[in-house]
């Protein structure tokens, strides 16, 4: 056993199981809202591509208590938590935190708000669940370094899937700490390059963290799971390094939801902040004079050089596409032809550095410097230090991502609608089912 790992993941056990949403700062709360809202939203409109419906049409799930969000119908608990977590991901629009280096709301939503239609919780315990789910999720992230190569999607936040799940079990302390280890025992050992080459495994990671957080949960529940701090192994010495103290620090009193970033382009955060530079270039410029585009950035980025791709999967991680789309559309959207013979030409004069400067600047900012170079020779250089939407850098309010929403989902306005309410209302609801499965939405208006 690992004793560091052991005693920190009890410290969560204890903490999961007393969390009351009435004894958390009102900011906080109003936060939930936001992230719930956005994770909402960005599901409907991933499960109105063909192929997340085509994945419903095969998957073949039985009619159950857990809604497909923006899909129209109900399945099982196990079966809405992974598809609701492929279509949350597929578009790359979900809320993401830098200091977990990555996305703990996808890792655990879907479970929380799966089982929590099932047993038709209150929306505290509901609101809880997702507060327990994040917070766990974002400091597994904190505390993994893993080796280079491997994303994060599907390997740290398991955890935080089973701590959301084992609250809503109402498990004790004890219970729901056997419940976080074994869920830091089941990590997806997923490669990056899985999502540069365009492979879907790629969203199937957070289908399965969620579905594995229910599991683990399950097993807590049923006198089955152990707490031996796992994760020094699982996290640490198979996939990279494990610091157990970021587990249990400033617990209780920081909250890393509030930290978070929201996504206006449909790409890898990574593309972002060069991606916003641009569009601060973008006036009056005529991009058929543009002769070259340099992109510095910093170490977590620089993988992304990639002018080609071969479906959406592979362009969403790729900055030349990223640049190029805000560059002609004046945004990187959901609906981009990445067929367009311009877009892919002016994608081939996109270069992309790595700059020591800015990589020392991790993780408060995630930078990039964007130089435009014309064909009379003049240069356009601009540098931002976050990404839009970051909680440090021109964060995003409800009336935001709203709007987005509004915009990505056209006639989709009450489910929005529904959603909002929800998310506003949730920690003073008696019982949450019936307006969880409201936003499977109406199955005559499913995207078709």
């Amino acid at each position: 056993m690992d004793t560091d790992a052991g005693a920190a993941t009890a410290r969560l056990g204890e903490w999961v199981a007393g969390l009351d949403v009435a004894d958390v700062p009102g900011p906080v709360l109003d936060r939930l809202s936001l992230v719930l809202l956005d994770a909402i939203g960005v599901t409907a409109l991933g499960a109105g591509l063909a192929e997340t419906r085509a994945l419903r049409a095969a998957w073949d799930a039985p009619a159950g208590p857990a809604p497909l969000i923006g899909a129209g119908r109900c399945a099982s608990v196990d079966a809405a938590a992974w598809l609701n977590a492929v279509a949350l991901v597929c578009l790359e629009l979900d809320e993401g935190n830098k200091y977990a280096k990555g996305h703990p709301a996808a890792h655990g939503f879907p479970a929380v708000l799966a089982l929590a239609a099932e047993r038709d919780a209150s929306g505290a315990e509901t609101a809880a669940a997702l507060l327990a789910a994040y917070e766990v999720a974002s400091r597994f992230g904190r505390a993994s370094r893993l080796r280079p190569g491997a994303h994060p999607h599907g390997s740290w936040g398991v955890a935080g899937a089973a701590a959301g799940c084992a609250r809503l079990l109402r498990l004790g302390p004890d219970a729901a700490a056997a419940a976080i280890d074994t869920g830091a025992g089941l990590p997806v050992a997923g490669h990056f390059s899985s999502a540069t080459d365009g492979n879907p495994v790629r969203d199937a990671w957070m289908g399965a963290s969620n579905m594995s957080g229910l599991a683990a949960a399950r097993m807590a529940a049923a006198g089955l799971a152990r707490n031996t701090g796992t994760a020094a192994l699982s996290l640490g010495t198979l996939l990279g390094e494990f610091d157990a103290a970021e587990l249990t620090g400033g617990l209780g009193e920081r909250w890393d939801i509030t930290r978070g970033y929201f996504k206006r382009h449909a790409s890898c955060s990574f593309t972002h902040p060069a991606a916003d530079a641009v569009l601060g270039l973008r006036g009056g410029l005529d991009p058929s004079r543009i002769t070259g585009v340099l992109v510095e950035t910093h170490a977590l980025g620089a993988g992304l050089a990639s002018p080609e791709w071969e479906n959406r999967l592979s362009a969403m991680f790729s900055t030349p596409f990223a640049v190029a789309a805000a560059l002609l559309h004046g945004e990187v959207a959901p609906g981009a032809d990445l067929g367009d013979p311009a877009l892919r030409a002016l994608a081939r004069r996109v270069r992309l550095a790595e700059a020591a400067d800015l990589t020392a600047r991790l993780p408060d900012e995630r930078a990039a410097r964007v130089t435009v170079e014309l064909d009379d020779g003049a240069v356009r250089t601009r540098e931002v230090p976050n990404p839009v939407g970051d909680a440090d850098h021109r964060p995003l309010d409800e009336g935001d991502v709203l709007a987005m929403l509004r915009r990505w989902l056209p006639g989709r306005d009450e489910l929005i609608d529904r959603a909002a309410a929800l998310s506003r209302e949730l920690p003073r609801l008696d019982h949450a089912g019936e307006r969880l499965r409201g936003l499977a939405g109406d199955e005559t208006k499913e995207p078709k």
